[in-house]
């Protein structure tokens, strides 16, 4: 056991109150990740700047770095177009310098303010809330169409959890309560669509952004009759919805690993022409206007047909002005690009629970006698 024990990596963990669990690096206290990493050592991969190599072994990385075959492989489809969703020159000549911006950055930007500056941003926001919010409504829906998968009357291999089954039941039945879908009968193979013409009696598709596993759109294909799939997803997950959907008949399916802003949806074949509804839960940050830019493109006679959108979004301090969609409205309401990053960083304390004591040399009550 003690033998055991001393080729453990040494790191402490204070969070888990333990020494990390990994083997240590010969000629060292510590594990590959708690190396000292000496300043030039280890740099970011080339092909996926996620991760870090050492310098001296970057070339015989490259030729073995897992997401090679997948960006190969990527470069030669006809739907991907590197950046296209990300904005473009004339946007950053119109509004300003486009480059992102770092959660530190946004940090630094409102520590540089004064109590006074911070009071006035404050009453700003809450000015524009005031005038542009107060007709907005929840709509949080629990569709008869879905009763299937609320009452847990589905196969007992697909995953439920009764959080994630409401979030999604709601998405759906605001869909269908603007008409963009329509409930089917048990009867009926296929459901029909409000918007579609009165001769064509299929269900529109469904391209789904940021889909992981694909499970919402697992609830679209079983309550609402949707026959014609797309999962857009940049990462690899397991236990996906797609071995289920693909049990279906007569769906099609078709799952495209890539970056939501790499994605010209104009040049995916299979949707030339046909109606669809966008759907997607938690897209994070920038990935909700990605997906906007994406479904709003420049279209033609044989771009796909958008019948409808619902997002839920997510992380909104990961925001980004070069990303955003509508940077016009937001100069408009008085809030500059530096005060758009400002505030995507408040949306970050709805789950800090110890924001304040980040502020340096202010304290409570020098903010309340400022006002």
């Amino acid at each position: 056991m003690e033998a055991k024990s001393s080729n453990r990596c040494s790191f402490w963990l204070p969070k888990k109150k333990r020494s990390c669990a990994n083997t240590r690096i010969e000629s060292s206290m510590f594990c590959g990740n708690h190396s000292q990493r000496l300043e030039g050592q280890w740099i970011p991969c080339p092909i996926d700047p996620s991760h870090s190599v050492l310098q001296e072994n970057l070339e015989w990385h490259v030729k073995r770095c897992p997401l090679l075959k997948q960006t190969v492989e990527l470069s030669g489809q006809r739907f991907y177009q590197k950046g296209i969703n990300a904005g473009n020159d004339e946007e950053e000549e119109k509004m300003g310098s486009c480059s992102l911006v770092t959660s530190e950055m946004k940090r630094n930007l409102l520590y540089s303010m004064s109590v006074s500056k911070f009071h006035q941003l404050i009453k700003k926001i809450e000015d524009v809330h005031g005038g542009i919010c107060k007709d907005i409504e929840d709509s949080y829906l629990s569709p008869e169409a879905c009763n299937i998968w609320f009452n847990k009357e589905i196969d007992r291999k697909l995953p439920f959890q009764e959080k994630h089954v409401l979030q999604q039941g709601s998405i759906l039945g605001n869909l269908e309560e603007i008409g963009v879908l329509k409930r089917c009968n048990i009867n009926v193979e296929c459901c029909e669509s409000d918007l579609e013409e009165k001769d064509d009696n299929t269900a529109p598709a469904v391209v789904e952004f940021g889909a992981g596993r694909g499970y919402l759109t697992q609830m679209l294909a079983d309550c609402y009759g949707i026959k014609k799939v797309y999962l857009v997803e940049r990462k690899s997950y397991k236990l996906k919805a797609d071995r289920s959907l693909r049990q279906k008949e007569s769906l099609v399916l078709e799952r495209m690993r890539i970056d939501i802003e790499d994605l010209n949806l104009n040049a995916v074949e299979s949707l030339h022409g046909v109606p669809y509804v966008a759907v997607g839960k938690h897209l994070c940050g920038p990935a909700t206007d990605l997906s906007l830019r994406c479904c709003l493109s420049r279209q033609d006679g044989e771009s796909p047909v958008l019948r409808g959108l619902a997002i839920a979004t997510c992380c909104h301090h990961l925001s980004q002005w070069k990303s955003y969609i509508n940077k016009e409205y937001i100069l408009s309401l008085g809030i500059s690009k530096d005060e758009f990053h400002i505030m995507t960083s408040f949306t970050s304390w709805a789950v800090d629970d110890d924001h304040g004591s980040k502020l340096p040399g202010v304290d409570d009550i020098d903010l309340l006698d400022s006002k």
